[in-house]
């Protein structure tokens, strides 16, 4: 009998969080195939670049580090 009390405020709880998941997607401004492809590849390019970077970046501290460390 206290299993089947505490089930059912959970399940009707969960209910209501779906119905209302689903009433806030409803809302949701999607962007169109165009823009989500043309965001898609913006993200892969910022992500190369900054890839990139971060390792150059990564390269010279290492050719210093090891510079200083071959001096000593």
């Amino acid at each position: 009998m206290a299993n089947s009390t505490l089930i059912q405020p959970f399940m009707q709880n969960l209910t209501k969080y779906f119905r209302d998941t689903a009433a806030e997607l409803k809302q949701v401004s999607w962007p169109t195939q165009h823009q989500a492809m043309l965001y898609t590849v913006l993200v892969i390019v910022i992500s190369a670049v900054v890839a990139l970077f971060l390792g150059a970046f990564d390269f010279v501290f290492s050719e210093f580090i090891k510079a200083v460390v071959n001096r000593f």
